[in-house]
């Protein structure tokens, strides 16, 4: 019998429910920080911190450093220094401990003994001396940097700006060469460790983007505005429910680090060639000046695409067997404009204002050539459909976002509130050419000339708060709420050329809105022992979504409860060696567009349906890691979801219909290892490997779906330091043969090269760069259901050279703004 998640539907009868769980949740969380604050003063918050010089009394950027007990040198926490050589450790108990500094081409150095006494806020620790170990390679130098993929005890980070051979490109390029990342560019999905339904994050914040628009999001987000990207297998309760497989977060740059003031930035221009031409420059400014600092970037993408795709598909049986190949192109043209601006304020020593604005405004347009072939049971050729789409699809996505974060005293109780608003507007339009022909190419009806105009808006409001008290025993509690209302406003008109006017096809036409309202409180308790760790949290969130079809009379309305528990167990046995178990449960909402009940047409035989009556799918994850050395990783994790969304295929008559159903279940195991390697003092190696299982269990259309396959990603990363401020990159990734429902896919990979040069005194980089340089770049499968048999190849412009120069102008050492997180990433992930 199939198992009931918990409080999964549960039916609230009154829209009026909604107010009233969030007044409760108000309530509640005023009466914690009530109860809480009678024990401010039993609480503590302390910190260690340090700097870390080379024997010329420079600082050294990007150490690893180690916080160990003084008694067995037992491993308490980690971190990277920054690239002024400093480090901190926060929320350290009282303790005697030693500081342990490790940078590529130096020697490793540990602090004397220190005590932090439990009167104690702070320690500052004395400078540590790092000596080179070689003090020549040759003519090479060797510098700490900090690597392409760092593994962290709770998440992976790819840090996009050290990478040579990411330069010039997206973010979807980038994300494409994470471990353990899949980019499906014909379906515009994004899967993490052989599951979709991830969570895409910019800057901590969901995107309320559907998959599709997040990657077209990636898709003209260039590379160069990228920091960092957070790849999150099992996320705590103070995150969003949503992603049930994980949570990707996207980091944009926005400035340099240190506490002076001034004015810093970077200038990037860059130009590309793969079958067309790219180019793209970019501005980024900071500016400090007493309680003020403000930040901004712009950045221009000019980026011709080609793609085509080769499909046959095969249905009926005997002397009605029939045979259609689909041939098409497409070249596409994006005029990508993304800015940033904003400012924080420092209102006192405990308390900072921020207020932040993105947008990003698109010219898209495109040429689209289908052809479609269309043979008999004995092979003849009997029609000929070919379509031509001039398509255009401008965008604009705009949000605002504005911060106040308060620290109460030195103890470390911190209040977060963030009030967000975002909206995206899509002015799509196709303009259509059919014409059919006969064996001999001869029309056999007059050309069909259609116009399809999909205008869409998308309004979001959210607002969340975040409150953390710390105990002076050790034990810190973290709560808070959020509360979101997304509309969705699709309007989807089709017509055909009749007498000088476009008339109207009442069939393909189609109003759609959507509404969606969730509140969510969530609790959160951790502590931390000499030797093991323990967090546990529950997260509650409520959903109310009206989805009304407008053309055809059909109102969806749905409301359901849901509690998302999640644990987290870590032991550390000693400084080398480190266990994590976890555990989680979340949710992944339809997207918006997938509950629209109307019929997409694709081309003439090819067409797409949402489902109103999707239902979110549930995962349970268990994950078991080991970590060496802060370095080396294992991961064991099983996941079973329920109600799994997925894309299936049905054959009516010629047409090809794609829809979104709920299917039974998807068991998923995965093992994951990721270790570098040096295999000399300038050669260091990254490399990661991911080996799951994707088990279904389901009936579609009375046909057993009962689907099981061992698939893999690997990613590797070699970096070589050389003479003269030369760095060269050599990455790739490979995924082999894998499943998704009835589609089964085969193996394809890249590999990239990537040179660069370090001038005008480290003020100025220039990067060379050839992704996919053996352009074997192709996305092959099958699709088998019924009587129906389809073979597809996939291509796009994957070999792409390019090149690259950035100059950092002013102070460098200057403060970046503050990374903070908003309250609207999670609806924006589902918009479509």
């Amino acid at each position: 019998m199939k198992r009931q998640p918990l409080l999964h539907n549960c039916p609230v009868t009154s829209h009026f429910a909604l107010p009233f769980l969030v007044q409760s949740l108000l309530l509640i969380f005023i009466g914690t920080l009530f109860s809480i604050s009678s024990f401010s003063q039993t609480s503590v918050r302390t910190t260690i911190r340090g700097t870390i010089h080379t024997i010329a009394d420079k600082p050294l950027e990007f150490a690893t450093l180690m916080l160990v007990k003084a008694s067995d040198s037992t491993l308490v926490k980690g971190t990277i220094g920054d690239a002024e050589g400093h480090y901190v450790f926060e929320n350290i108990v009282p303790g005697s401990y030693r500081v342990s500094a490790q940078v590529v081409g130096f020697q490793k150095n540990t602090s004397p003994p220190f005590t932090l006494a439990p009167d104690q806020h702070q320690v500052i620790v004395p400078t540590l001396v790092l000596r080179q170990a070689t003090k020549e390679l040759g003519e090479v130098t060797v510098t700490g940097q900090k690597p392409f993929i760092e593994q962290l005890p709770d998440k992976t980070v790819v840090n996009v700006e050290n990478s040579i051979v990411s330069a010039g490109g997206t973010a979807l390029d980038v994300l494409e060469k994470s471990p353990g990342v899949v980019v499906d560019n014909q379906n515009d999905r994004i899967s993490f460790k052989g599951r979709e339904g991830v969570l895409i994050m910019i800057d901590g914040k969901p995107t309320y983007l559907s998959a599709q628009e997040v990657v077209n999001l990636l898709r003209n987000t260039p590379s160069n505005s990228v920091q960092t990207i957070e790849l999150i297998i099992n996320p705590s309760s103070k995150y969003d429910a949503a992603g049930n497989a994980g949570i990707i977060n996207i980091q944009l740059k926005r400035g340099s680090r240190n506490l002076a003031g001034g004015t810093a930035g970077s200038a990037t221009f860059g130009a590309g060639y793969g079958r067309y031409p790219k180019a793209s420059a970019g501005l980024t400014v900071n500016h400090k000046s007493g309680n003020w600092n403000l930040f901004g970037n712009y950045n221009y993408d000019y980026r011709q695409r080609y793609g085509s795709v080769d499909a046959l598909r095969r249905f009926g049986a005997g002397d009605s067997l029939t045979t259609v190949n689909n041939l098409g192109t497409r070249t596409s043209t994006d005029r990508v404009h993304t800015f940033k601006a904003g400012a924080d304020y420092t209102l006192s020593r405990k308390t900072t204002l921020g207020f932040m604005a993105n947008g990003l405004i698109n010219d898209s347009q495109a040429e689209i050539d289908n052809k479609n072939l269309i043979y008999d049971a004995t092979s003849q050729l009997q029609q000929t459909v070919t379509m031509i789409n001039a398509s255009t699809r401008p965008m604009q996505r705009l949000s605002a976002n504005a911060n106040l974060k308060h620290t109460f005293d030195t103890l470390g109780r911190e209040l977060t509130v963030d009030v967000d608003y975002a909206q995206v507007h899509v002015n799509g339009q196709d303009n259509m050419r059919t014409r059919y022909l006969n064996a001999q190419q001869e029309e056999i009806r007059p050309t069909l000339l259609q116009r399809n105009q999909t205008p869409s808006d998308i309004l979001i409001r959210a607002a969340k708060l975040d409150y953390v008290h710390p105990f002076r025993s050790g034990f810190k509690l973290e709560t808070g709420g959020k509360v979101s209302y997304v509309t969705s406003d699709n309007d989807v008109r089709f017509g055909t050329l009749i007498e000088g006017g476009y008339v109207p096809d009442p069939q393909r036409t189609n109003h759609f809105l959507y509404k969606e309202t969730i509140g969510a409180g969530y609790l959160n308790g951790s502590r931390n022992w000499t030797k093991w760790s323990l967090q546990a949290g529950l997260r509650m969130e409520y959903t109310r979504s009206i989805g009304n079809s407008v053309t055809l009379q059909k109102v969806v309305d749905r409301s359901y409860l849901n509690a998302f528990p999640s644990l987290f167990v870590t032991y550390k046995a000693s400084t080398n060696h480190q266990w994590t178990s976890s555990y989680s449960r979340r949710i992944d909402r339809p997207s918006y567009q997938d509950l629209n009940p109307f019929i997409y047409v694709m081309d003439p035989y090819t067409y797409a349906q949402g489902n109103p009556f999707l239902r979110p799918q549930y995962t349970n994850a268990l994950q078991l890691g080991y970590t060496y050395k802060n370095e080396t990783s294992v991961s064991l994790g099983y996941n079973h979801t329920t109600d799994v969304i997925t894309g299936v295929n049905e054959q009516e008559g010629q047409i090809l219909k794609t829809t979104t159903v709920n299917l039974a279940a998807l068991d998923n195991v995965v093992l994951s290892i990721s270790s570098p390697l040096k295999l000399a003092p300038w050669w260091t190696v990254r490399q990661t490997a991911d080996i799951f299982l994707n088990a279904y269990n389901a009936e579609y259309l009375g046909q057993r779906l009962d689907y099981r396959r061992v698939s893999a990603n690997f990613t590797m990363n070699h970096r070589f330091t050389l003479a003269k401020g030369f760095t060269a990159e050599l990455s790739g990734w490979y995924n082999t043969a894998s499943i998704y429902a009835q589609a089964q896919f085969s193996g394809l990979g890249q590999v990239n090269v990537g040179l660069q040069k370090t001038m005008l005194s480290k003020a100025a980089t220039l990067r060379l760069n050839i992704s996919d340089i053996l352009d074997i770049t192709r996305s092959r499968g099958t699709i088998q259901y019924a009587t129906t048999n389809l073979t597809f190849t996939n291509r796009w412009e994957t070999r792409v050279a390019r090149l690259t120069f950035t100059y950092n102008f002013g102070n460098r050492n200057l403060k970046a703004a503050r990374q903070r997180q908003s309250s609207v990433e999670d609806e924006q992930s589902r918009v479509r």
